[in-house]
């Protein structure tokens, strides 16, 4: 009997229990062994994140206050944590000002358009950080591979990108691209803690799996859009992720560093005081109102 590699679902069917359990212990060999490397201290990884969260903040009201326009790209394969450093970038700003755009596949009327156009609508106005969570760089990627294009608007695609991104620069638009880089073995653990975790599985999908199975066609997709699209206007930044806390520190602190800013004055804050007359004792909360209080 031919056994598939671990990775691959197996055609013939299974018990759920022993599925995980199957999964279970691949995930156990996996974390134990030299597949991944070593995790940052916690403690150093949250007082680091959180000195540069505070540091995020000051960049926030650096773009509203100069009225910047902010575009941050990210890319990488499925797995590769770009939702996670999404999350840690915007999680102490100001989402009136911070805004993600995370686009599902195209309708029927999106397809008839021209490429950008979907993506045109999502740009930063003046004062705003737009933080893309996979980008026009689809065509690139995962459309190229899967075969959701054809030929020709691939090449058009190619051909089109790097004057489609100086016209954005041109335009006043600082636009930031990372690729989120991960190694084979990295993507099969993770891919195997979506499928053992309930928290996670909801990320996996049939477009994953084949992906999986398409790992060089990806690569050689990847090499050829970094070599067509990689400009001085605007470069690719290439992150190593197989350390998902090491690449959100790197990240974030590269990030800062891509935008000269400075601490915006701030007027004191001083907190009116409350005349007599308007301390009114809590109301009593009607019981059939009330949400239990079960903690």
């Amino acid at each position: 009997m031919q056994h598939n590699a671990p990775w691959q679902l197996s055609s013939e069917p299974a018990q759920p229990f022993a599925l995980e359990e199957r999964y279970a212990r691949l995930l156990k060999e996996l974390s134990s062994s030299d597949v991944l490397r070593s995790a940052i201290p916690t403690d150093l990884y949250l007082r680091e994140l959180h000195r540069l969260q505070a540091q995020l903040v000051k960049l926030q009201e650096w773009v509203s206050h100069k009225r910047l326009k902010l575009l941050i790209v990210f890319e990488g394969r499925d797995t590769a944590g770009k939702g996670g450093m999404i999350k840690r970038i915007t999680q102490r700003l100001n989402p009136r000002i911070c805004r993600v755009v995370a686009l599902p596949a195209p309708n029927e009327t999106e397809r008839t358009q021209w490429y950008f156009q979907r993506y045109v609508a999502h740009l930063p106005s003046a004062g705003e950080i737009v933080l893309f969570d996979r980008s026009w760089y689809n065509r690139a990627g995962i459309e190229r591979v899967m075969g959701f294009c054809t030929e020709d608007e691939y090449d058009e695609f190619l051909r089109s990108v790097p004057e489609f991104e100086r016209m954005l620069v041109r335009s006043g638009i600082v636009l930031v691209k990372y690729w989120l880089s991960i190694t084979y073995e990295v993507q099969h653990y993770r891919l195997l803690q979506r499928v053992q975790d309930p928290l996670k599985r909801w990320k996996l999908s049939a477009v994953d799996l084949e992906a999986r199975r398409r790992w060089d066609q990806y690569t050689e997709a990847k090499r050829i859009m970094m070599e067509r699209t990689h400009i001085p206007e605007a470069p690719w930044w290439i992150v190593d992720a197989v350390d998902k806390r090491r690449a959100r520190l790197n990240c974030i602190r590269h990030l800062l560093r891509q935008i000269p800013h400075e601490e915006v004055p701030r007027e004191p804050v001083l907190l009116p005081d409350v005349p007599d007359t308007f301390r009114h004792p809590r109301d009593v909360l009607p019981h059939d109102m009330e949400v239990p209080r079960f903690y």
